[in-house]
């Protein structure tokens, strides 16, 4: 049978995610890009008329077309994260319009942990809220490459360009002493459509590009490891495939591809067991491919039999992680009863939930100064520091080098429910002699 490959997509993807303080004019300003950029259908144009109607506005209200749940249309607020898909010429995006209410922070660590971009608002005539420095330290800590401050409701200070100022110095401080490195600031008013998707001659005084424009020329996000990572989660039994005679000792491991690239050929290896071997093929809706890249979901199939489950990582071998029993990692805390020390928890990584016990608050994060204080727990929605020790390894990598191999769930092991979000600063190798580059099967 011969080898195929998938087809590559014609343009770009960019996922974005937006954030703010209460009202700042989030769903507005996604539901003007939609509009302006003619991504939004006629029937849903027309039920958001009747709705601004029925409420006695005198235009359109256009954040009703992320606004979704019903409790956000009668309260007015986002509770939870609406995505979006649209596309130009130029780029496709996945947008995720994310709560700016305290208590929601919880979804803006969802909303951005995938994002290339953070489109963060603030409002003109308040200017940085402590809401505003929450979301900026969570883009720091999930990394995200790209910052984009869209100072909204520039049309209620006359467009006058002293407040945009005053408030673009500001947050570049901010984001210069927390470590992000790329922020990019406009003027924009959601309501009237300034500088969204064209550029408004009302702001002369700004000579940059407008939102989309922004966003149609930001490079996606790439991981800084080229090494192929594999996360096993099904594994693929002869019994599977018994009614095709050329799969009867069919044995394959079904994943989705999270860095990197993969032939057939490639040497291999198995973690944690440390077993070498090498790819014999690559299998997708029936077809042998050539080529695997990271994002694609295929079944691998190896030239050894090993015994490969569920979790377990296949990987390059020159650059492969280290299985780790414990960790150092920051955490967003997204759990209405606090953490403490000693607590007992599932960790799950990539696709392995292995059991864990918080050991130690390191620190907090004061939001305020944007430094560590001590303190004796985490409640709901905030930022710190921990060590975790697990009963099995998994295969850590640190989260500057690696956003998928660096990111880690908290669950209740009572309830499955989520209780944070973590990020890897470092970790204690399982193993002192081992070696990745050495076979460490028994």
């Amino acid at each position: 049978m011969g080898t195929t490959e998938l087809a590559r997509p014609t343009t770009t993807l960019l996922r974005l995610a937006t954030a703010g303080s209460v009202d700042d004019g989030k769903s507005t300003l996604v539901g003007r890009l939609l509009h302006d950029s003619k991504s939004v259908l006629s029937d849903q144009l027309a039920a958001v008329e009747r709705v601004s109607q029925a409420k006695g506005l005198g235009h359109v209200d256009l954040a009703l077309l992320t606004d979704g749940l019903r409790a956000e249309r009668e309260q007015g607020i986002t509770i939870d994260v609406a995505y979006r898909y649209f596309a130009t010429p130029a780029r496709t995006f996945i947008l995720a319009d994310c709560p700016g209410h305290v208590q929601y922070t919880r979804n803006t660590v969802t909303g951005s942990s995938t994002a290339d971009v953070l489109v963060l608002l603030v409002d003109a005539r308040k200017g940085v809220l402590e809401q505003t420095r929450r979301h900026l330290a969570v883009a720091a800590l999930l990394r995200v490459p790209t910052v984009v401050v869209a100072v909204n409701k520039i049309d209620l200070v006359g467009y006058a360009e002293e407040p945009y100022t005053a408030i673009a110095d500001q947050l570049a401080a901010i984001a210069a002493d927390i470590g992000i490195s790329d922020v990019r600031t406009l003027p924009v008013s959601a309501l009237a459509g300034d500088n969204v998707v064209t550029r408004s001659e009302r702001t002369s005084w700004y000579d940059g590009p407008s939102l989309l424009e922004l966003l149609e020329e930001l490079p996606a996000a790439t991981e800084a490891s080229e090494g192929f990572r594999f996360p096993v989660q099904l594994t693929l039994r002869p019994q599977e495939a018994a009614r095709d005679p050329r799969h009867v000792e069919y044995r394959g491991y079904a994943g989705r591809i999270t860095a990197g690239t993969v032939r057939p050929g490639d040497a291999v290896v198995v973690l944690p067991e440390g077993v070498h071997t090498h790819v014999a093929g690559i299998d997708y809706a029936g077809e042998e491919l050539a080529e695997a890249v990271a994002g694609q979901s295929v079944a691998l199939r190896l030239t050894d039999e090993v015994d490969v489950t569920r979790g377990e990582l296949i990987s390059s071998v020159a650059d492969a992680p280290l299985p780790v029993t414990e960790l150092d990692a920051m955490v967003c805390w997204l759990a209405e009863r606090p953490l403490l020390p000693g607590a007992r928890v599932l960790l799950k990584h990539g696709t392995r939930t292995v059991q864990a016990r918080v050991g130690e608050i390191v620190a907090g994060l004061d939001l305020d100064e944007m430094a560590p204080v001590e303190v004796e727990r985490l409640a709901l929605n905030d930022i710190g520091r921990v060590r975790i020790r697990l009963a099995n390894p998994v295969m850590a990598e640190d989260y500057t080098r690696s956003r998928r191999g660096g990111s880690f769930l908290l669950i209740d092991p009572q309830t499955q429910g989520t209780l944070a979000a973590g990020m890897i600063r470092g970790h204690e190798v399982f193993g002192n002699d081992f070696d990745p580059s050495q076979d460490w099967s028994i």
